[in-house]
């Protein structure tokens, strides 16, 4: 069912406020924004700072994500996003997606959110699951168990058309769809809105993993390049990273697959970067021939990625100090995008409640339905 504003062409994406952004959150979803917010051809979009679902699993630290807020805004300013074409905005402080989240609670079933990959998958890496989730959702906090059905409130809440988003979010934009699909067939109206995701087109982007070679960048495994690291902290990280454990010797055969250096080398550079920085070489294919010939050491390909990611991070960097000086302002920018989001959200609070009959007091039909059946 196709909703009527669905001619409107509207983003929302977000992150939680749990920590400074990584390399994994520019390549899953930063920097496409930012292409997306120069394109023209978005009507809104809209940057959610969730610091609500970032609650589900640090409700014992409320400071952390308070202190995060600002930490995330500021990387979202030093990459490029520009609040003159954005709304960076706090989901705490818009009622509406709290309200929406209440409703859709009636639309989705605990057992369909048991399926859901992406809980699962963080249940597990968050010790709230061994094996299978129903055997312990009795010490599960049911915010986190229900976190899809406060992104699928987010996303509809502003009539989204598209989230840009890394591979693991498909689970979790498709149940959106599903509650979408449900409220706008029960109540037979055409007002929610199914997004669709907008996957990154590098596909080693999709899900980049961590220095470690652990399946995913995260900031609870402390396998992260965060795009506020200086240099210092990038060439020890990068030093460090999890390479070919067989390629003992320069002259030894070495694997690429599952190499993180040649990993984020997929996902990072150019075949201008060769020209400039590693001339021997035409393009990363001719590099990853060598490496496995043998040949090639882990160092000097080491070398080359962290000038690969300097020529990115520097200018971040750069970005970001100017912000830092200027705090006051990062904060107005928050303040002003939240009430913009308040004010589009509102308005699909209005349309659902209206659907539901639940506006007793916008509408006062109700004192002429009961006088009609008093006066029968």
């Amino acid at each position: 069912m196709e909703a009527k504003d669905c001619k409107k062409k509207i983003i929302l994406t977000g992150d939680r406020p749990t920590g400074k952004l990584h390399l994994g959150h520019y390549v899953g979803s930063l920097q496409r924004r930012v292409a997306l917010q120069n394109s023209g051809k978005y009507d809104e979009i809209y940057i959610l700072i969730a610091d609500d679902q970032a609650l589900t699993d640090n409700w014992d630290n409320p400071q952390k994500i308070r202190d995060n807020m600002i930490e995330v805004a500021l990387d979202y300013l030093s990459v490029g996003i520009d609040p003159k074409k954005c709304h960076i905005c706090v989901q705490s402080n818009i009622p509406a997606l709290h309200a929406l989240t209440f409703y859709y609670m009636n639309l989705v079933t605990t057992q369909r959110l048991s399926r859901n990959p992406t809980v699962k998958s963080e249940m597990v890496m968050r010790g709230f699951s061994n094996s299978d989730t129903n055997d312990n959702q009795a010490g599960l906090p049911a915010g986190f168990f229900t976190y899809p059905v406060s992104q699928a409130a987010d996303i509809t809440a502003f009539k989204a058309t598209t989230v840009p988003a890394g591979e693991d979010q498909e689970p979790m934009i498709e149940q959106t769809r599903e509650i979408a699909r449900k409220f706008n067939n029960t109540y037979n109206q055409d007002i929610l809105v199914e997004p669709e995701i907008l996957l990154p087109e590098n596909e080693t982007q999709r899900r980049l993993p961590g220095t470690d070679g652990k399946a995913k960048m995260s900031k609870s495994l402390g396998n992260c390049i965060y795009l506020s690291d200086d240099a210092k902290t990038v060439k020890q990280k990068v030093m460090s990273m999890y390479t070919d454990p067989t390629h003992v010797n320069i002259a030894d055969p070495g694997h690429v697959e599952g190499n993180m250096v040649f990993t984020y080398l997929d996902a990072f550079s150019s075949t201008e970067q060769f020209e400039k920085y590693l001339p021997e070489y035409k393009n990363l294919d001719e590099m990853k021939e060598h490496y496995r010939k043998g040949g090639l050491g882990d160092v000097k390909c080491k070398k080359f990625l962290i000038k690969v990611l300097e020529e990115m991070l520097e200018p971040i960097r750069q970005e970001r100090a100017k912000w830092e000086a200027n705090i006051p302002a990062v904060y107005d920018i928050l303040k002003q995008g939240t009430q913009a989001a308040v004010d589009t959200t509102n308005k699909t609070l209005a349309e659902v409640t209206a659907a539901m009959k639940v506006n007793y007091f916008a509408d006062d039909s109700i004192i002429q339905e009961w006088e009609n059946w008093i006066h029968k």
